[in-house]
């Protein structure tokens, strides 16, 4: 019989980077809602300490850290500290990111380090401090925030597109290497979500009903909606899901 789909992390402890805005917010709310414990990090403090106030209202335990995620001794000494705070991560959500678009003859070497170093090396040295004790212990879960910017190019987008790709990639690796200690890796690749970011990205206009006219659902995504499916990935329920990039597209990618 299957079993009930109420999810419940109780016990468990959850490290979601990106958590001061749009849907690093709302998977710190759904993750707290679920009875999980939460390391939070973001570059703004007072947003950052929105988002733990809030959790912290469920009864979850919640810490909190500024860092730079695209300065790997920053990094590096987040992780650190957050073992050091708790002990050990069971779930890993590597939400932060950054786009920054230029044609490819505009693309300069500053923008280029800056966008792989947030939204994929930051991910690898997360992981890396994390998941040996997820392995040890016979369980965790790696979640990554891609983009549909991983399966389909964006004019403009070459590092990030880049950037993403090569996260889902990594990704799936994660997954050969953990698999067998229990350890899932999945992505979650949304099209354009309605965060303030995505409002303002995507004003009323013929781009916007250009993009749109692409999702069968005839909407933009909702923060929350990706928030879900990181809850369901970061649980029991997802146990035999493993290197998969789920879309979070409405049906874009089945046009």
């Amino acid at each position: 019989m299957a079993s009930s789909l109420d999810i419940s992390l109780e016990g468990k402890i959850a490290f979601v980077s990106g958590a001061s805005k749009g849907i690093g917010v709302e998977i710190a709310d759904a993750l707290a809602k679920a009875g999980a414990d939460l390391v939070l990090t973001a570059r703004n403090e007072s947003e950052l300490e929105n988002t733990a106030e809030a959790a912290r209202e469920t009864g979850s335990r919640v810490w909190t850290r500024t860092a730079e995620m695209g300065d790997a001794t920053q990094v590096k000494s987040l992780a650190d500290a957050a073992l050091a705070e708790f002990g050990r991560i069971d779930i890993l959500v590597n939400n932060a990111g950054v786009a920054r678009h230029q044609p490819i003859f505009d693309v300069d070497l500053d923008t280029f380090h800056t966008v792989i170093n947030v939204n994929l090396l930051a991910p690898l040295l997360l992981t890396q401090a994390f998941a040996p004790g997820m392995i040890e212990r016979g369980h965790g879960k790696i979640i990554n925030i891609s983009s549909r910017g991983a399966i389909r190019a964006i004019p403009t987008g070459a590092t990030y597109c880049a950037s993403k790709a090569g996260l889902q990639l990594l990704t799936q690796t994660m997954a050969i290497e953990f698999g067998p200690h229990n350890v899932q890796a999945n992505c979650v690749a949304p099209t354009v979500t309605m965060t303030p970011m995505g409002e303002s990205a995507w004003p009323p206009s013929p781009r916007r009903d250009a993009k749109l006219a692409k999702i069968p659902t005839g909407r933009f995504a909702e923060p929350e909606e990706v928030a879900s499916a990181v809850l369901f990935l970061a649980s029991s329920q997802s146990d035999f899901i493993n290197g998969v990039e789920l879309p979070i597209d409405g049906g874009e990618g089945a046009g």
